[in-house]
């Protein structure tokens, strides 16, 4: 009858009737077809093997909820074993509580060989495409983006990502598998398990039923991409390198057969390894990574017995003993995409923040260097808060205590958020757009000494005859939207208002937003670079850059993102330093050399407005300035 109506094979049909035999009251006819059906469209789809879809009675090909059927997940690094206790709820691992004797357990164990070897390219780098690498469906990968599952061996290639933008990155994996091992009925029938009080302790809502035992290795190369490289061009070419390495050959004097132009190519290439494999040495270059790889499937020992668990299957406790706890629903693959994109845009932060802190001008411009690192770390705590929240919630909603609608008001709430990441990426917009312009300006005042602080520009300043420098004194001004972050992470009440004016305008607390500003700076700075280059031969004067903050004097500061020039003069063996503010009067002036600078032979059009510096126990006319008219 059962071969009329689904037209089955013959090994499907004989798996049936040994069911029916069984006194599993739970798994009911309908759950068994299904389970059949699913495995069977699971081969057709994905091209799994035939071993694998014969455990489709203990297995549900997506983990999702149904009529109480058992879940297939990867073992990600864990310490499954047979028999082992599983809360679901969690994504937990109960060690200690079992339903059987060891020497119970291990009776009628049933084993077979299950050898394969394989290889791919992942070129993929974001959550999306590694979780795929590693086959996670949604609701564990939701357990790993929240904090809830801690990852081991070949998974921590989950945890890789990319330090800066520039990197060309492509992904070698190996896997293996040996043997796959399952409990037996002599295990799961009524009556059967020894320690049934385990059921009314609700610590645990799976037992481990069968798990197929092999190996993984993730090999990670990168390439550094300069600015006259193309991205899309190295990657396809370290892409084309690494697909030759199964087949690569090693000479007698242990050297890649390689031709002059590969060989120059993957000496630029860097490698990290993630793998079940224990290594006398972790490759770091293309060379070692070619030996490690062609050395995986000796390491795997001549029986198999350096594997680990790849992948488990959980059979639900409530269907042995309806007083054990369960797992009521499954986060939806919608909300766990969504969580996913969140934490995707805070790794693209960090990303930007790298680079921006590698660029000269931000070491150049420590003001600007440390506002990044602080709002990388407020960006950090804000995703460490967003996990935390999710890490509490996920098993709520698993087990019932909570509907899932709660996280879904979460993430809307963390992109209605006043610092959601929009408004993150806003302000660091702005930042590389600063940078960008700072580093124009220095490249225009080519003849000037960047000096990076206060206490360099002192010391230069001691140690010549004479300076002259160009002072940003923005750069280290306090900004709003960071004030406002800072608040919001100290749990300020009302910190986080989504109409909160620290974010509403971003761009406009800025200096560099104002086009007029930039143009206006950019025009003293090509003059100052006049004045240095007249004065380059002269040795008694330096030229320099610095970025002050001046937050005392509002006018200074107002007038410094205008023309920004202060001069400093000082006299050999004297105690007296001066400080003028200098404009240039007219602006369209010819080149002039600074040849007596203590003289202000120049003041007729190098001087706008001055003020003769007070000094304690002398005169108003002491100092070089003195018997000048103002």
């Amino acid at each position: 009858l059962i071969k009329k109506i689904s037209k089955i094979q013959e090994p499907v049909c004989m798996v049936l009737l040994q069911v029916f035999k069984t006194s599993v009251k739970q798994l009911t006819v309908r759950t068994l077809f299904k389970k059949i059906w699913g495995g069977q469209h699971t081969k057709k789809q994905t091209g799994c093997t035939a071993e694998e879809s014969n455990l489709s009675i203990w297995s549900s090909s997506d983990a999702e909820m149904d009529d109480g059927g058992a879940m297939e997940v990867v073992a990600l690094g864990r310490p499954f074993s047979l028999g082992m206790l599983y809360d679901c709820r969690r994504d937990l691992l109960i060690p200690g509580l079992t339903l059987w004797d060891r020497d119970d357990l291990m009776e009628h164990l049933r084993e077979r060989p299950q050898n394969s070897n394989d290889f791919e390219i992942v070129a993929s780098e974001s959550i999306e495409g590694k979780s795929s690498a590693l086959n996670v469906e949604a609701s564990l990968k939701a357990s790993f983006l929240s904090g809830l599952v801690q990852v081991d061996g070949s998974a921590k290639y989950l945890n890789d990502s990319k330090t800066f933008r520039n990197q060309a990155r492509v992904t070698l994996k190996y896997k293996a598998t040996t043997k796959f091992e399952e409990l037996s009925m002599n295990h799961l029938g009524r009556g059967n398990m020894k320690h049934q009080y385990v059921f009314e302790k609700g610590l645990a809502t799976h037992v481990v039923t069968a798990i197929l035992y092999g190996a993984q290795a993730f090999f990670v190369f990168d390439r550094e991409v300069s600015n006259e490289e193309n991205h899309r061009d190295i990657e396809g070419n370290l892409k084309a390198m690494i697909k030759k390495i199964p087949q690569l050959a090693i000479d007698g004097e242990g050297t890649l057969k390689l031709e002059n132009k590969d060989r120059n190519n993957v000496e630029k290439f860097s490698c990290r390894f993630y793998g079940d494999f224990s290594l006398k040495k972790t490759p770091t270059s293309f060379q070692e990574a070619v030996e490690v790889y062609q050395s995986l499937p000796k390491l795997l020992g001549p029986n198999g017995e350096n594997t680990v668990p790849v992948k488990v299957w959980l059979f639900p406790l409530n269907n042995l003993d309806s007083s054990a706890a369960k797992l009521v629903r499954q986060i939806s693959v919608r909300l766990v995409q969504e969580a996913q994109r969140i934490l995707e845009d805070f790794s693209e932060l960090e990303m930007r923040c790298n680079d921006a802190l590698r660029k000269t001008t931000a070491q150049q411009f420590p003001q600007i260097g440390k506002k990044l690192k602080d709002f990388k770390e407020m960006c950090s705590g804000i995703k460490l808060e967003f996990q935390q929240i999710l890490a509490k919630k996920l098993p709520s909603i698993r087990g019932g205590g909570e509907e899932e609608a709660v996280l879904a008001e979460i993430l809307k709430k963390r992109h209605s958020s006043a610092f959601n990441g929009n408004n993150l990426n806003k302000w660091m917009d702005c930042k590389e757009k600063e940078i960008c312009i700072l580093k124009t300006f220095i490249n225009i005042m080519k003849n000037a000494k960047v000096v990076p602080s206060e206490n360099g520009l002192n010391e230069e300043i001691l140690s010549a005859e004479n300076a002259v420098c160009f002072t940003f004194t923005s750069l280290g001004s306090d900004e709003p939207f960071l004030s406002a972050l800072s608040d919001y992470l100290k749990g300020t009440p009302e910190s986080d208002d989504p109409q909160d004016p620290a974010a509403a305008d971003i761009e406009k607390q800025q200096w560099c937003a104002s086009k007029e500003v930039a143009d206006d700076m950019r025009k003293k700075a090509k003059l100052f670079n006049d004045f240095a280059e007249a004065n380059k031969e002269n040795k008694n004067v330096v030229f320099l850059t610095v970025g002050l903050t001046n937050e005392t004097q509002k006018d200074v500061l107002s007038l410094s993102l205008r023309m920004s020039f202060i001069l400093h003069p000082f006299r050999s063996g004297s105690t007296l330093v001066h400080r003028q503010v200098l404009v240039f009067e007219p602006p369209h002036f010819y080149r002039f050399s600074l040849s007596d600078p203590l003289t202000c032979s120049v003041t007729c059009f190098l001087f706008k407005t001055w003020e003769t510096p007070k000094y304690s126990g002398c005169s108003e006319s002491v100092g070089p300035w003195a018997g000048l008219s103002r």
